[in-house]
């Protein structure tokens, strides 16, 4: 074995990026080939359950500390720079429902933790470059389109919040961010504007959620249609109802933590998340 300079080192990574890339064209054809695949089992879990797979994803999360830090540094950088274009652009009512948004897209952004958990419990090397090796899933095409619908989702939930801010204490700009906090909690259309807020968003995080907290990490791993996939993830959540509420409680107190502090606690929290879905996964769909 020999040490390569940065540069070889560099090239090197390059060219496996693009060659997974290159593979991932013909999967979209794949989509239509396996549509309507045979329906798969799910379990019944219990809170045990919960705790095993997060006891799981803080031991994937000390295991690969240093290659998970180093890729989900992205989260809080682009926290940061959203949040100041919402300050910028006098959109502060946008504020908490791009924050709480990570609850909507996480499962979609954190395909690259499920691949490096997948390699870590079949033995395999993991580094961060493992993340990338997702585009050569033989489902990758319907994880692409899975993704998109999260998305839109996230769209349309910015949307709503928007609409809901307008008839409450819009529809115009806060002048100042004391002002709209003051406006917020301290009168009755900020606190409508609260409630109504919540409410929504709790639905749309209970849309996402459903429909994928099963589906990514299963077409990673099989090769099924897509359609199965979101069947099988909606069987999963109404087959355990309060396991998957305690699942949901913990995703968004540890997404309100992580975010608090500048977003900078979502470089653990939505790693040790990411892995804890894959282990969650595990115990929800039998091999």
């Amino acid at each position: 074995m020999t040490i390569r300079n940065p540069i070889e080192w560099g090239w090197a990574q390059l060219t496996h990026a693009a060659s997974a890339v290159s593979s991932a064209g013909p999967s979209l054809h794949h989509i239509q080939e396996t549509m309507h695949s045979p329906a798969l089992a799910v379990r019944r879990i219990g809170t045990r359950d919960i705790k095993d797979a997060l006891a799981k994803g803080f031991d994937d999360f000390g295991a690969c500390r240093t290659d998970v830090v180093f890729l989900c540094v992205f989260y809080p950088v682009m926290g940061l720079v959203l949040a100041r274009l919402m300050f910028s652009n006098d959109a502060l009512p946008l504020l908490f429902p791009l924050a709480s948004g990570f609850a909507i897209v996480g499962p979609f952004a954190a395909l690259g933790l499920y691949e490096m958990s997948r390699r870590r419990e079949q033995g395999l090397p993991v580094a961060w470059t493992n993340a990338f090796d997702v585009v050569r899933a033989p489902a990758f095409g319907a994880i692409a389109v899975l993704g998109l619908m999260l998305v839109a989702i996230f769209l349309l939930w910015l949307f709503v919040a928007w609409s809901i801010y307008s008839v409450t204490l819009g529809p115009a700009l806060p002048v100042s961010p004391a002002a709209f906090i003051q406006d917020v909690f301290t009168t009755g259309a900020g606190w409508t504007m609260i409630g109504v807020g919540i409410g929504a968003g709790f639905l749309f995080a209970l849309l996402a959620m459903t429909i994928s907290i099963v589906s990514f990490p299963l077409l990673l791993d099989r090769d099924v249609g897509l359609d199965t996939a979101i069947g099988t993830s909606i069987r999963a959540v109404f087959a355990n109802p309060a396991p998957m509420a305690v699942w949901g409680l913990v995703v968004a107190g540890a997404l309100v933590l992580g975010s608090i502090p500048l977003f900078l606690g979502l470089v653990v929290v939505m790693p040790v998340l990411g892995h804890a879905t894959w282990h969650l996964y595990r115990r929800l769909v039998p091999r």
